[in-house]
């Protein structure tokens, strides 16, 4: 049955962004295309010689431990092609410091607008299942996403996937924002998908107080991959609120649980205790930030988070909770962090250390640079 409401939700967007052709409603729209960018720079160094920029620990002594890097480098194309309908293209061209397979391709979608309740997109996006979905990452309130979101993005949740969705809001009492997806789960740039699973993902977000932009949202997911059945869910809440004239406190919190089959198949088979079901991650992350709009000269603005976060990626087996404190500082000059200097420490900690693993106890030093064409 699930292969039908797929095929449904295709032919959906299929005809919608082409019904208006067939009307001729938008043939004397003009082509607009704009594009925009994003530099990023850094230069890390660990506080530990023998732990890479990685954070894996090294017992022979010849760990690369400092570097200047280009974290991305990103174009984006927008071509608004009707008034109901855009595509959208972005790459990161720092993925060609390294192997380019499977990565520089993030976004590559089409929507279309049926009106101001139901959207359509489809291609390669990010689906919305938390928080940290519905911003990019250069106006992020720290260093990079969270543990958690790097982790379920791996398994298919979040980050850059193939597949469809509908998505809108709805004018009620309390404003709701809503988006459903179908994906691949199996993560961007590939041939095909790797199954024949896939992920159903859904998220709701309601505005509590208009005043201080109050949001909460709720996440939840249901897929299967290689046959086994997987599930995912989390809360999110975030707000904005005025302390002073010039001061505010920015916050935001997000929970989330589902299994890991990442982990799971990248065990041999005589590792594994059970199926793929009993292998779950947890993850919380409560990140403050406080702003001073300061509007000096060409300084807009200063801020300082300190976002903590509790990540554990197999609770019911070998569990290692790993804790990390991200503290830093960002000087935010012009408007909307057009340009953007950041010293952040990411302070990793894991119940016990691991040698020769990522799970090993580390400072790690950050100063980024970016600028927003």
């Amino acid at each position: 049955m699930k292969h039908y409401l797929i095929l449904v939700l295709v032919f959906f967007c299929f005809w919608a962004t082409t019904a208006q052709d067939v009307v001729g409603v938008d043939a004397e729209t003009k082509l607009k295309i704009s594009i925009k960018g994003l530099f990023q720079g850094r230069y890390s160094f660990s506080s530990h010689k023998d732990i890479d920029l990685t954070g894996l620990q090294h017992t022979d002594g010849e760990a690369i431990y400092n570097s200047f890097e280009i974290k991305r480098a990103r174009l984006q194309f927008t071509s608004k092609i009707s008034d109901r309908t855009e595509v959208s293209l972005l790459l990161n061209l720092a993925d060609f410091k390294s192997d380019p397979k499977n990565k520089v391709l993030e976004n590559a979608y089409i929507t279309y607008r049926l009106n101001p309740y139901i959207n359509l997109k489809m291609g390669q996006f990010r689906p919305a299942f938390g928080l940290e979905d519905m911003y990019p990452v250069d106006v992020i309130k720290s260093m990079d996403y969270s543990n958690q979101y790097t982790a379920f993005g791996n398994n298919g949740w979040q980050s850059f996937q193939i597949g469809a969705s509908v998505y809108g809001n709805l004018n009620t009492e309390l404003p709701i924002r809503y988006e459903f997806s179908v994906v691949n789960g199996n993560n961007r740039n590939q041939i095909s998908d790797n199954d024949n699973g896939k992920h159903f993902s859904s998220r709701i977000e309601t505005v509590i107080d208009k005043k201080t932009n109050l949001k909460f949202g709720i996440n939840g997911g249901l897929g299967s991959v290689k046959a086994g059945d997987i599930y995912a869910a989390g809360v999110d809440v975030s707000g904005v609120f005025p302390l002073a004239e010039k001061w505010s406190l920015i916050t935001e919190a997000e929970f989330k649980q589902g299994n890991n089959q990442t982990l799971y198949y990248s065990l041999d088979s005589l590792q594994r205790r059970g199926g793929v079901g009993q292998y779950q991650m947890r993850g919380l992350y409560v990140l403050p930030n406080l702003r001073y709009d300061i509007n000096y000269h060409r300084l807009s603005s200063l801020e300082f988070s300190c976002r903590y976060e509790y990540f554990d990626q197999d609770f019911r087996h070998s569990s290692n909770p790993r804790q990390t404190w991200t503290p830093m500082l960002s000087a935010e000059f012009l408007k909307s962090y057009n340009a953007r200097i950041q010293f952040g420490v990411v302070i990793e900690r894991y119940k016990r250390n691991i040698a020769e693993t990522t799970q090993y106890r580390n400072e790690l030093f950050i100063i980024q640079v970016q600028s927003r064409l």
